[in-house]
C-alpha cells in the first residue's frame, strides 16, 4: 500500500517554524516595550524591581519583561524551544490570572485574550518543538550519530 503525502503535509513542519518565529517576534515586542520603551507608548519597568523591594507585582512585571525579551529571542532562533516555551506558557498563565482575570471572567472583556492565546501557543511549542528551521534541529542533526551497520544480524 503506497502512501502519498499532500502538499499541506509536506509544508506543515515549515509552517510550524514560521509560526514559532512570528510568535516570538511579536512576543519580543512586549519585552522591548517594557525594558526599552520601544515601540514607545507602553509602560516601562525598572530592573531594580527584581530586587523585590518594590513589591511582588513590580517584581513579576520586571521578571516578565526579561522573560518576554530573552525567552522571545530564544524562541525566535529556535534554541531550547521546548523548555523555553513551557516557561513562557506558565508566565502567560500567571499574567492572565494576576492581571486580567480579576477584571472579569471573559478574556475579551478583561483584555486578556492575548495572554491566553500566547499561553496555549507556547504550550503547543512545548509539545511540538520548534520545527525544522530551528537551532535545536540543526544541533540535533549535527550531533546525531549514525546507527552502526552490523554485517551479521544474529544476536
Amino acid at each position: 500500500m503506497e502512501t502519498r503525502t499532500t502538499f499541506t503535509q509536506r509544508i506543515a513542519p515549515y509552517l510550524l517554524s514560521i509560526l514559532r518565529m512570528m510568535t516570538a517576534a511579536l512576543f519580543i515586542e512586549h519585552g522591548t516595550q517594557k525594558l526599552f520603551d520601544f515601540p514607545p507608548g507602553g509602560h516601562t519597568v525598572s530592573l531594580a524591581a527584581l530586587s523585590g523591594a518594590a513589591g511582588l507585582k513590580m517584581f513579576l512585571s520586571a521578571l516578565g519583561a526579561l522573560l518576554e525579551f530573552g525567552g522571545g529571542a530564544l524562541m525566535l532562533i529556535g534554541l531550547f524551544v521546548r523548555p523555553t516555551a513551557f516557561i513562557l506558557a506558565g508566565q502567560m498563565a500567571v499574567a492572565y490570572f494576576m492581571m486580567h482575570a480579576p477584571a472579569g471572567f471573559y478574556p475579551v472583556l478583561n483584555r486578556g485574550e492575548l495572554a491566553v492565546l500566547y499561553c496555549f501557543v507556547f504550550l503547543y511549542f512545548a509539545a511540538a518543538g520548534g520545527g525544522p528551521w530551528s537551532l535545536d534541529q540543526l544541533f540535533r542533526r549535527k550531533t546525531a550519530a549514525p546507527s552502526p551497520v552490523r554485517e551479521n544480524n544474529t544476536v
